[in-house]
C-alpha cells in the first residue's frame, strides 16, 4: 500500500469515527473542521464512502440560507468497528449450558455478565478507588471495540461508549443489555445506570455509576 493510500484511508478512517460519535450526521463544514482539511477534501472522501454504502446523505438542516447537507454512518459504516460477536456468543454459549433451564434470558445474560467481571478481577486489582477502576474498565471496553471513554458530569462518573460491539444482537434481544449492566457493575463495585442506549435511539451508551455508599445501601 503507498502512502496516498494509507494517507486516504487514516483520513477516511478519522472521518467514519467522527461520525460514529455524532449519531445525528454532520454537515461537510463541520466534518471539515473536526478532521482539520478543507470541504474539498471532505467531499472527495464522502463521494468515496458513499460509493461504498458507509456513508449516506440524512436530512438537510435549516440554515437561514441554502439547507445544510447531513451525513451519516450507514449499518455497514457502523460494522467497520470492531464488534466482538464470536467472542461474546462464545461466553453466551457457555453460561447457558451452565444455567438451569427456565432462567430468563436478561437474568442469564447479567450472570454472564458477573461472571466475565469476575474474569477480570486481576486487571483491576490495583484499582482501590471507585475513579480507578471505571477509568480502567473503560479502557478494557475500549480494547473490545466499545469506543468508550469514563467521564465526569453533575458530580458523577460514566462511562460512554459509542460502539456497541453486539449492536444487532441487541436490537433483536434488548435483553443482552443486561450483560453490560452486570459486567460494569461487577467490576465497579458500583450501581450503574443504562440511561441513554443506541438501540433504544440514543446517540450513545452512557452507563452512569452511583457512588459506592449508595450502591451498598441499593443491596
Amino acid at each position: 500500500m503507498n502512502a496516498i493510500t494509507e494517507a486516504t484511508d487514516s483520513t477516511q478512517r478519522s472521518l467514519m469515527r467522527t461520525l460514529l460519535h455524532h449519531k445525528d450526521g454532520l454537515t461537510v463544514q463541520a466534518l471539515a473542521q473536526a478532521l482539520n482539511i478543507s470541504r474539498n477534501a471532505v467531499r472527495q472522501h464522502l463521494t468515496s464512502l458513499e460509493r461504498d454504502r458507509l456513508v449516506a446523505k440524512a436530512m438537510t438542516r435549516p440554515s437561514g440560507g441554502r439547507p445544510e447537507q447531513l451525513y451519516v454512518l450507514t449499518d455497514d459504516g457502523n460494522e467497520q468497528f470492531p464488534r466482538q460477536y464470536s467472542w461474546f456468543s462464545e461466553l453466551l454459549l457457555q453460561i447457558l449450558q451452565a444455567q438451569p433451564s427456565g432462567s430468563r434470558l436478561d437474568q442469564k445474560l447479567a450472570e454472564l455478565g458477573r461472571t466475565v467481571a469476575a474474569s477480570l478481577k486481576a486487571r483491576l486489582a490495583d484499582e482501590s478507588s471507585s475513579t480507578g477502576r471505571i477509568a480502567a474498565i473503560a479502557e478494557i471496553m475500549q480494547e473490545l471495540g466499545y469506543d468508550a471513554v469514563a467521564k465526569t458530569g453533575n458530580e458523577e462518573q460514566l462511562i460512554e461508549a459509542h460502539n456497541c460491539v453486539f449492536h444487532k444482537l441487541a436490537a433483536k434481544f434488548p435483553e443482552v443489555c443486561s450483560f453490560d449492566i452486570a459486567l460494569l457493575s461487577a467490576s465497579s463495585g458500583c450501581r450503574v445506570e443504562h440511561r441513554s442506549c443506541m438501540v433504544r435511539g440514543g446517540d450513545a451508551c452512557r452507563f452512569h455509576f452511583a457512588p459506592e455508599h449508595n450502591a451498598a445501601a441499593a443491596k
